[in-house]
C-alpha cells in the first residue's frame, strides 16, 4: 500500500512522469489488490484512462467479478462509452452483491438515453433487492422529476426524507422546493426553501427562494432574499432582472433602475437587462437612459421584438420619424412577423408626407388590424387625408359597430356617407 500513497503523493506534487513509472510497475508487476485500490484512487482522482487498464487487467483474470466490473462501468460512463459501459454492467449476476449498484448505474444511462421505462424498471427491481436504500429513492425521485411526474417524484423525496435530508451533496428539502415552485405549487415551495436554508445556506437554493416568493407575488420577500444573494454573491447574474422587477411591482422605481445599472456592470451582455432598464427609464421621465437601453438591447439582439416596438414607440412619441424609418431598417425582423412594425411605418412616412408609401403600409397592415380600434382610427383618417372618402366610410363604418354611442363615428360615417352619395 505505500507504492500507491507514493504516487497518488506525486500526482498531488506534479510529479506525473515519476508517478507514470510507479503506476507501470504496478501494472505490470503489482499484485491484484494493489492494482485494485490504485484503480479506485487514480479514478477518483480522474485518471480514467490508467484506471482503466488496471481494472481491465484484474478482469482478465477474475471475468465476473461484480465489483471489478461495477467500477469498469463507472469509469466508461465518465469516459463518455456508454454502450460499452451497458455491456459492461449487464455481465453482473442477479446474484452478486454489486447487483443493485450495476442497476442503479444502468437506469442512470438509459435515463440520459431517453429510455425512461426502462430506467424505471431497473431502478424498481433495485428496490426490491435494496428496499431501505435511500439512493435508489433519490434517483427514483430525479427521474419523475425530470418526466414531469410530479406526485410520484414527491412521495420518492419524501422517502428520502425519511432517511436523510441531504445525498451526494443534494439538499433534498432544496430538490422538492424546487419541484414545487417549476410546478407553480409556490406556496408550499417557500415552506421547503425554509426548510432546506435552515439547514444549509446555498446560494442556489436562495435564488429560488427569491425567484419562487417572486412568482407567489411576495414581493418584499423576494427583495430581501434577493438582497440577501446580492451581498453573498454580487456576480450572481441571474438576481439583477428578478430584483428590478420585484421592486417595480412595489413601484420603488429608482430602485429598480439602481439594480439595472447594477447588473450590467457584472453582465453587458444581457439584452433583457438592458430592455427592462430601457422601459423603466421610460416611466422615470428619463427618454435618454431608456433610449441608449433599448439600442443596446438591440445590439445584442437585432431579432429582438420586445425591444424595438419599445423604442419605436418612444421615437414616435419625440416625434422622430426618420429615426424609426432608420430603425427598422436595420432589424433582423420581418414585418409580417411583427405587424406592430407596419403600422409604425404607416405613421411615420404619414408624418413624413410619404403618402404613397404609408398607404401601402397601412393596406399590409389592415390585414392584421382590421379589428383594432386604434388602428381603424388612424387609418381613417389617413384614408380622409387622401381622399380616399368611401374606404374611409368603410373604416369608420367599422368602428361604429364597435363602438355604437360614439358620436365622433356616427358624424364621419353620416358626413361621408353623403360626399359618396
Amino acid at each position: 500500500m505505500e507504492r500507491i500513497t507514493k504516487i497518488i503523493r506525486m500526482l498531488e506534487n506534479g510529479q506525473h512522469k515519476e508517478a507514470l513509472t510507479e503506476y507501470n510497475m504496478i501494472l505490470k508487476k503489482g499484485s491484484h489488490e494493489e492494482k485494485f485500490l490504485l484503480g479506485e484512487e487514480l479514478f477518483h482522482y480522474g485518471f480514467l484512462d490508467e484506471a482503466k487498464a488496471l481494472i481491465e487487467s484484474l478482469l482478465k483474470i477474475y471475468p465476473e467479478e461484480g465489483e471489478l466490473l461495477a467500477l469498469l462501468g463507472e469509469i466508461l460512463i465518465e469516459t463518455g462509452e456508454e454502450e460499452e459501459a451497458i455491456l459492461v454492467l449487464e455481465k453482473i449476476s442477479e446474484q452478486d452483491a454489486y447487483y443493485g449498484q450495476s442497476l442503479l448505474l444502468l437506469a442512470d444511462l438509459y435515463q440520459i438515453q431517453g429510455l425512461y421505462e426502462v430506467a424505471e424498471r431497473k431502478l424498481l427491481t433495485a428496490k426490491e433487492i435494496l428496499p431501505d436504500e435511500p439512493v435508489i429513492e433519490f434517483a427514483l425521485g430525479e427521474l419523475y422529476s425530470q418526466q414531469g411526474e410530479i406526485k410520484k417524484a414527491m412521495q420518492a423525496y419524501e422517502a428520502v426524507l425519511k432517511e436523510t435530508d441531504e445525498i451526494a451533496g443534494v439538499n433534498i428539502n432544496g430538490r422538492i422546493a424546487d419541484l414545487l415552485s417549476s410546478s407553480g405549487d409556490f406556496e408550499e415551495a417557500l415552506i421547503y426553501y425554509d426548510k432546506s436554508l435552515n439547514e444549509k445556506l446555498e446560494i442556489n437554493t436562495l435564488f429560488g427562494y427569491a425567484f419562487t416568493a417572486l412568482q407567489a407575488g411576495y414581493n418584499r420577500t423576494a427583495i430581501e432574499k434577493f438582497n440577501e444573494l446580492k451581498e453573498l454573491d454580487p456576480e450572481y447574474h441571474s438576481l439583477y432582472l428578478h430584483l428590478a422587477q420585484a421592486y417595480e411591482r412595489e413601484e420603488e422605481l429608482e430602485n429598480s433602475l439602481n439594480t439595472i445599472r447594477e447588473g450590467i456592470q457584472q453582465d453587458d451582455f444581457n439584452k433583457d437587462l438592458f430592455y427592462f432598464g430601457g422601459k423603466i427609464a421610460i416611466k422615470l421621465g428619463k427618454p435618454k437612459e431608456a433610449e441608449q437601453y433599448l439600442r443596446q438591447s438591440l445590439v445584442l439582439d437585432p431579432g429582438f421584438a420586445e425591444a424595438a416596438l419599445t423604442l419605436n414607440k418612444l421615437l414616435l412619441q419625440q416625434e422622430r420619424y426618420e429615426d424609426v424609418l432608420d430603425l427598422v431598417s436595420e432589424l433582423d425582423i420581418l414585418e409580417d412577423e411583427e405587424p406592430q412594425l407596419l403600422w409604425d411605418l404607416a405613421l411615420s412616412l404619414q408624418k413624413l408626407e410619404r403618402y404613397s408609401e404609408a398607404l401601402d403600409k397601412y393596406e399590409s397592415a389592415y390585414t392584421f388590424f382590421k379589428n383594432n380600434e386604434n388602428f381603424l382610427h388612424d387609418y381613417g383618417y389617413f384614408l380622409i387625408e387622401e381622399g380616399k372618402n368611401d374606404l374611409a366610410a368603410e373604416m369608420f363604418k367599422k368602428l361604429l359597430k364597435m363602438n355604437p354611442t360614439n358620436s365622433e363615428y356616427m358624424d364621419l360615417v353620416e358626413r361621408l356617407t353623403d360626399l359618396n352619395a
